[in-house]
């Protein structure tokens, strides 16, 4: 029986892209993931998270924002244009894996887990203006663009691997280790956003008092914060010290050396930016390097473990008993 024809099929009869296409297309599914985080500040922060006044239009008889709607209609909808440019980064990722030879239908499925959180995170930004920036929706939409980056990130990892079972290249408490030093800068991000909802930032100019915000003190939202911050900052130097010590990986330990210095570098970003009132621009820096800190930390488990070439089984037993033992 022949197997079912689809236009995806059909395209790959007609083109063949190289590894090194792929790679480049899942890059730029990443790069724009992290682009739509930083631009949907902006939004935030230029107070123009009503510049269009509901969704999916911009208002209620214009897809466009109109003249009288001024700069922060142009704000809102440019944000909401972007989605098209990420969906477009995210469909030649999608594309790509799927026509080149052989076939990887895992990097297929994560292109396709991409287009899913780009299309519920844009129900989740219409929502957010229909509820009027409600500060929870606005952090989950945070948080789910955060998921994407994750899935984007995890894309252009395996498209430098080969397509076999993935085995540790440490012993399992070192890879438990990681795991939690991602759940813990997990954990700062989060917090991240219930400052900013609680902030000095809603969305729309300072004289709007309509836009509510989380009932909980800045301060001490602040402060539990910075509390996150010092154990993440303990933990990555911990994980550096353990890393040295049972020798890990040259790429692991590379990593979290990274990841240590986005993270000082962020405290100080940080720090600086609460004892001035939040200047709009360090707020949108400090996005960036939530970011940033986030994808340092996820790199860190990826270097803990390598993938054999799905397309050559053969010295795979002769490796099962080590694997096993380890």
């Amino acid at each position: 029986m022949d197997p079912v024809r689809t236009p995806f099929s059909l395209l790959a009869e007609r083109w063949q892209p190289s590894s090194a296409m792929v790679r480049r297309a899942a890059f730029a599914a990443l790069v724009m993931s992290v682009v739509i985080v930083v631009t949907g500040g902006a939004v935030r922060l230029t107070a123009s998270g009503l510049g269009c006044t509901t969704w999916p239009r911009c208002t209620d008889e214009s897809l466009t924002p109109t003249p009288e709607m001024g700069f922060h209609g142009v704000v809102e909808f440019t944000n909401r244009m972007l989605t098209y440019v990420l969906s477009a980064a995210v469909g030649w990722a999608i594309l790509a894996a799927r026509c080149h030879r052989p076939w990887r239908r895992q990097l297929t499925k994560l292109g396709w887990a991409q287009f899913w959180l780009v299309m519920s995170n844009a129900v989740l930004g219409g929502i957010t203006v229909l509820t009027g920036l409600n500060p929870y929706t606005v952090a989950l939409h945070l948080i789910a663009a955060m998921g994407l980056v994750w899935v984007a990130l995890l894309m252009w990892e395996r498209s430098g691997e080969g397509d076999g079972p993935p085995q540790p290249a440490v012993a399992r408490p070192i890879v438990q280790l990681s795991y939690v030093l991602v759940v813990v800068i997990g954990l700062l991000v989060a917090a991240g956003t219930l400052v900013t909802g609680a902030g000095h930032h809603p969305g729309t100019p300072r004289d709007n008092k309509i836009v509510p915000r989380i009932p909980l003190d800045y301060d001490r939202l602040a402060q539990f914060h910075a509390d996150l911050a010092f154990v993440s900052v303990g933990l990555a130097i911990a994980v550096l010290f353990v890393f040295a010590a049972v020798k890990t990986p040259p790429a692991a330990r590379a990593r979290a050396r990274e990841l240590l210095v986005v993270l000082l570098l962020q405290g100080v970003l940080g720090f600086v930016q609460y004892f001035t009132d939040v200047p709009e621009i360090l707020v949108g820096l400090h996005m960036l390097g939530a970011t940033l800190t986030w994808i340092a930390a996820l790199r860190i488990p990826l270097a803990l473990r390598v993938r054999t070439d799905g397309d050559a089984p053969a010295p795979l037993p002769a490796r099962e008993p080590q694997a096993a033992a380890v």
